[in-house]
């Protein structure tokens, strides 16, 4: 199918082939009729991107911020190729469509196949010919509403959401400045519930387009004209509210608010304007500023968006899916009209010169749609053509052993942050290494590590990957929650696995990979725990030798504050940040005490957020594993002590490393960059792949690590050490 792109970082736009995204569970699959091109939102990203890295630093002063705390926690190497690999690849464009449901996922029962819906999000509603949807961001459509009309549902969300927070009122008067799309959709609605307008732009076109839309008036902000009429129809009071729905960097707009506000009125931002509040004139007036976000509540919110959680009507009585669904019947009952907003409608093969001319003013636009082909008459096609493939018997055993010459092929599923930045750049260099195909469950994901690391095929079909009996490794890079899962089923496959840490989050996840491994014979699993691999700790464990007595190791984890909107916040499904973290640093400290602890105990801060985590090992050896959130940000990442036999030996962040004893060796003090193991591993791994020798950790040690990280959330539950069963 086609998409929409442009990359970030050479301002390219492109009409992208890209695979047919998956039908989720809790959510449908949506064929586009016609999408609405956001001319503010959108053109901003598209102007950014044609900026220099400069002109883009400063236009995003909060990225640059999060670039130099990555910077001060992993290196510059690493966060260079983090920064690049984002700025470098495709970006989707779009948030608002119309289209016909494809394909209904399980536990959707509202709609189905060939209903019509709207669409909402900048991550599910783009500029494609098919799209998935989760629940809450569609709506259907009322009969008799016109499909290019219906696009412009998430925008008109977008300016009923701002309108509600204005919380207006029959026969008050309102001040709209900014006339381009969600401004005259703030007028339109407005003016249905009563409220007199007064509306604010520089272009004169605009002016008379809301005018003719229910607008009392407008006019230029600099004309006094305006502030006229709006004496005239408050009785020199001042209006009662004010939108901003102007955007770039001038602070006129909000200057202009605090004069024709009324004492204690309101002023509600809806775009991205300038916000210098002048103090005196706010204070003086005490105005109520308040800010609109996006389609209404729900918006950002994970639980709601993707997993489909609704907030009760009885609290939340307007969410971002009332919304949507509410404008939707505004449109159908001719309450609000958006025909004479459209400017152009363009088709989707034009998609790269609509937007030129947009950028160029060539076009000049309060609305553009994008209409796709039309799919009424054609013989309905499957969107996967691929068959499902059985699973394997038990019988059935993998064939490990290759010819030297041969490459091992590896699929990826998943292609996040991590896999691009941290394993896929190791592996797209590596000699008799071929990249075969790489799964996502979105489309332009796969696109775009198959078009920087040089996948032989992209796709969303893990089935198809599963069967084709020419892959012999599968990478597990996905989210938490999907590890065990996607573990077992390439195990049954007959594939070496390497999978990110966690293997699993619960002890049934754990004892469902087991039990794939009994059941084909298949145990040729590698998880990530890269940190035994470091070349630093390697060689100052060398530098430390032999170990004859019991040792103590502290094991400080600087881990930091989440930012909002982690997806390592939903506990609920992604499990606890120790229950995906800890494993790297429970499996550094066994390997460092050649064994398997026997028994966790843990213990935790008022919120679990700080833990303690004290391992005890069968020769009496201990490791204490701290693992908190409250540190400097500034502070190491991962500062390491081990102390035996009259030695220590000390990490620092894999930066630098000591060994004191009966002789005293210390690294390189130079800074270097943080080598955390993970080309090591991978080439242990592609190795064993290739050879048929065994896996570079033993199946019982990813097991023991795995339960003992399982076991900190029982032993804080409990209160007490948890001894683990089958401890060697």
């Amino acid at each position: 199918m086609k998409q929409v792109v442009q990359n970030y970082k050479s301002g390219e736009l492109a009409l992208l082939d890209v695979p047919v995204p998956g039908c989720k569970p809790g959510g449908v699959l949506v064929r586009s009729a016609y999408s609405l091109i956001s001319t503010g939102t959108e053109l901003m990203k598209v102007s950014e991107a044609g900026m220099s890295m400069v002109g883009k630093a400063r236009s995003r002063p909060d990225q640059v911020a999060k670039v130099m705390q990555s910077v001060a926690t992993n290196g510059v190497p690493a966060t260079y190729r983090k920064v690049m690999g984002k700025l470098d690849s495709y970006t989707p464009l779009g948030y608002s469509l119309c289209g016909v449901v494809e394909e209904v996922g399980a536990g959707v029962d509202d709609v189905k196949a060939g209903d019509l819906v709207a669409c909402a999000g900048n991550e599910h509603a783009l500029h494609a010919e098919l799209n998935w949807v989760p629940k809450n961001l569609y709506a259907p459509v009322p009969d008799g509403l016109a499909p290019r009309h219906a696009a412009f549902g998430t925008v008109g969300s977008i300016a009923l959401q701002g309108v509600r927070q204005g919380e207006s009122r029959l026969g008050e008067v309102a001040l709209v400045i900014g006339l381009g799309l969600i401004g005259q959709l703030v007028v339109q609605l407005l003016a249905a519930s009563g409220v007199r307008v007064v509306g604010v732009d520089p272009d004169p076109v605009r002016c008379e387009l809301a005018e003719r839309l229910g607008a009392a008036a407008c006019g230029d902000p600099a004309s006094a004209a305006v502030e006229a009429t709006v004496a005239e129809l408050t009785g020199g009071h001042g209006v009662d509210q004010v939108y901003l729905a102007a955007g770039g960097g001038s602070n006129e707009p909000v200057e202009l608010a605090a004069r024709l506000c009324r004492d204690r009125g309101r002023v509600v931002d809806i775009g991205k304007c300038r916000l210098d509040l002048p103090w005196n004139a706010y204070y003086e007036k005490e105005l109520d500023v308040r800010f609109s976000r996006s389609y209404g509540p729900g918006r950002y919110d994970p639980e709601y968006e993707l997993e489909g959680r609704d907030y009760p009507i009885g609290y939340v009585r307007w969410t971002e899916r009332r919304n949507l669904a509410c404008f939707l019947d505004l449109l159908a009952r001719g309450s609000v009209d958006v025909e004479p907003l459209v400017s152009h409608i363009a088709d989707f093969d034009d998609a790269v010169e609509t937007y030129r001319s947009l950028k160029d003013g060539e076009l000049k636009a309060v609305a553009v749609l994008f209409r796709y082909p039309e799919q009424a008459g054609e013989a309905a096609a499957p969107v996967v053509a691929v068959p499902a493939v059985a699973v394997p018997t038990a019988s059935r055993k993998p064939s490990p052993v290759r010819a030297a010459r041969t490459p091992v092929r590896l699929a990826f599923v998943g292609a996040g942050n991590y896999a691009t930045s941290m394993l896929l750049p190791h592996l797209a260099r590596r000699d008799g290494v071929e990249l075969a195909t790489v799964v996502t469950t979105t489309a332009l994901s796969a696109a775009n590590a198959q078009r920087k690391f040089g996948f032989a095929g992209a796709t969303t079909d893990l089935d198809s990957v599963l069967g084709d009996k020419s892959i012999d490794a599968v990478f597990v890079v996905t989210r938490h929650s999907s590890h065990a899962e996607l573990t077992r089923r390439a195990l049954l496959a007959g594939k070496s696995v390497f999978v990110e840490k966690p293997l699993a989050l619960t002890e049934d996840e754990l004892a469902g990979v087991l039990a794939a491994v009994e059941e084909s014979g298949n145990d040729r699993l590698q998880v990530g725990f890269n940190r035994r691999f470091a070349p630093l700790l390697q060689e100052a464990r060398k530098q430390f030798g032999a170990r004859t007595g019991p040792a103590s190791l502290r094991y400080l984890v600087n881990a930091g504050r989440l930012q909002h909107g982690s997806w390592y916040l939903r506990q609920g499904t992604e499990g606890s940040r120790f229950a995906g973290e800890g494993g790297h640093f429970i499996d550094t400290a066994s390997w460092l005490l050649e064994a398997d602890p026997v028994s966790v105990y843990p213990v935790a801060t008022s919120g679990n957020e700080d833990l303690q985590v004290v391992l005890r090992y069968p020769d009496g050896s201990t490791a204490t594993i701290s693992y908190v959130t409250t540190g400097a940000p500034g502070f190491p990442k991962e500062t390491l002590d081990l102390l035996a036999d009259g030695k220590v030996l000390r990490l620092d962040d894999f930066v630098r490393a000591s060994v004191h004893g009966p002789r005293k060796w210390i690294s390189s003090r130079l800074p270097k960059a943080r080598d955390k193991g993970q080309s090591a591993q991978l080439a242990a791994f592609v190795k064993a792949v290739r050879t048929g020798g065994p896996m570079p950790v033993p199946m019982e040690s990813l097991v023991a690590t795995t339960a003992a990280t399982l076991a900190v959330r029982a032993g804080l539950a409990g209160g007490a050490p948890v001894t683990l069963a089958g401890a060697r």
